[in-house]
């Protein structure tokens, strides 16, 4: 599987002064984790380039391919907002992957 996690920062450069992070879990129907995969491998690049994210990272379940498992570390709130209605987070995200999930999870917590 190829890496997913491409972003050059040290987790100490991102995680400097704080923010959002965002954890979530998803869970592919039968038969349509590596669609899925494939759409967040285009989706990565993106959303690692979005200037409120200070770190976006996605694994794949070793044990079980079909669950996803995000960290998304923002600099606010309104950077989330505006992640969530960028057009890659509409195409990729919302348009795409998002029909292909039986399970979607998600928390936000603050750094301390």
């Amino acid at each position: 599987m190829d890496q997913y996690a491409m972003n050059p920062k040290t987790v100490s450069q991102a995680t400097a002064g704080g923010g959002l992070l965002v954890v979530a879990q998803w869970e592919a129907k039968e038969g349509q984790a590596d669609r899925v995969a494939d759409i967040l491998r285009r989706f990565l690049p993106e959303a690692q380039n979005d200037p409120g994210a200070k770190l976006f990272l996605i694994g794949r379940g070793r044990e079980n391919p079909a669950q996803f498992l995000f960290y998304e570390l923002f600099v606010d709130e309104a950077a989330l907002k505006a992640h969530q209605e960028s057009a890659y987070f509409k195409t990729y995200i919302a348009g795409e992957a998002l029909p292909l999930l039986s399970r979607r999870e998600r928390a936000q917590y603050s750094l301390l």
